[in-house]
C-alpha cells in the first residue's frame, strides 16, 4: 500500500480548513485516511500550522510520500518548533 502525507479540505464554502492525513495514494482526497496528523488553517493571519512531527517523522521513516504542500507545511511547522525551543 502506497501510502500518501496530504491534505483533505474540510470547513464551509469559501472558508476552507485543512487536515494533515496519512491516506492511501488510491482514496479520494477527502475519502478514507489513515491517521490524522494535523490541521493547516489558512485564514487566520498568520496561518496557522499544527503538525504532529513525531508522527509525521514516523511516517516517513516507513516509506511515505509527502505532497508538495504537505512538504512545505512540515518544513515551516519544524523551524517555529526549533525557533519556539530557541526562545525558552
Amino acid at each position: 500500500m502506497a501510502v500518501r502525507l496530504r491534505l483533505t479540505r474540510m470547513g464551509a464554502k469559501k472558508k476552507p480548513f485543512y487536515r494533515i492525513v496519512a491516506a492511501d495514494a488510491r482514496s479520494p482526497r477527502d475519502g478514507r485516511f489513515i491517521e490524522k496528523l494535523g490541521y493547516y488553517d489558512p485564514m487566520q493571519e498568520p496561518p496557522l500550522i499544527k503538525v504532529d512531527l513525531d508522527r509525521v517523522d514516523y511516517w516517513l521513516s516507513v516509506g511515505a510520500q509527502p505532497s508538495e504542500t504537505v512538504h512545505s507545511l512540515v518544513k515551516k511547522a519544524r523551524s517555529r518548533s526549533v525557533a519556539s525551543h530557541a526562545e525558552e
